[in-house]
C-alpha cells in the first residue's frame, strides 16, 4: 500500500490546500493529512483539533484521505504511519527553495522517505493561510479562498478576534 503524509499547519485550510489534497489522493492508496505543530508560527487562529475537524469536513468527498494531528518529528510520524512519501504543495519558486532544503534534510535523516512536490493550480498561486487570516481579521470576503463548508466558521473566528 502506497501511503503518503501531507503535513502542514493549515490555519485555516484553503482552496489551494484542498487542490493539493484532491490531486495527491489520486497518486496514493492512502493520503494522511496531518496538522503539525509549527514552532516557527507563534499563535494559531484555530486549535489543532479545530483544524483537523475543518479538514475532515473539507475532504469528506475524498475516500482515501485520513486526517490527524501530530507534534514531533515528521520522519518519526511517517515511520509510525508506515508512509514512505511526503507530499508538499508549491505555489511559487520561493516555496520550492524552502521545500527543497527540507526534502534534502528528510532524505538525510531517512533515505527511505521520498518527497513529492505538487504545484498548486495557478488560480490558487497567490493564496495562503496567512492571507486568509488577514482578510478575515479585517472583515474581508473569503469566498473562494476556503472551502464553502468551513467559511462561516472561519469568518466567525475573525469576528471574535476583532472583539478582543
Amino acid at each position: 500500500m502506497r501511503k503518503a503524509v501531507c503535513p502542514g499547519s493549515f490555519d485555516p485550510v484553503t482552496m489551494g490546500h484542498l487542490d493539493i489534497f484532491e490531486r495527491a489522493s489520486k497518486m496514493f492508496d492512502e493520503l494522511i493529512i496531518s496538522v503539525f505543530v509549527n514552532p516557527a508560527k507563534d499563535k494559531a487562529m484555530f486549535s489543532m483539533e479545530e483544524r483537523v475537524a475543518m479538514i475532515r469536513q473539507a475532504t469528506a468527498h475524498i475516500p482515501n484521505v485520513r486526517v490527524t494531528s501530530f507534534s514531533g518529528l515528521l520522519n518519526e510520524f511517517c515511520e509510525k504511519e508506515g508512509a514512505r512519501f511526503i507530499v508538499r504543495g508549491l505555489r511559487a519558486f520561493t516555496d520550492f527553495e524552502y521545500e527543497f532544503q527540507r526534502a534534502l534534510l528528510m532524505k538525510e535523516i531517512d533515505e527511505q522517505l521520498e518527497t513529492v512536490f505538487i504545484m498548486t493550480n495557478a488560480k490558487y498561486s497567490y493564496l495562503s493561510s496567512s492571507g486568509v487570516r488577514e482578510m478575515v481579521y479585517f472583515g474581508g470576503d473569503i469566498s473562494g479562498f476556503v472551502p464553502d463548508c468551513i467559511r462561516a466558521e472561519v469568518m466567525a473566528r475573525g469576528k471574535q478576534s476583532l472583539k478582543r
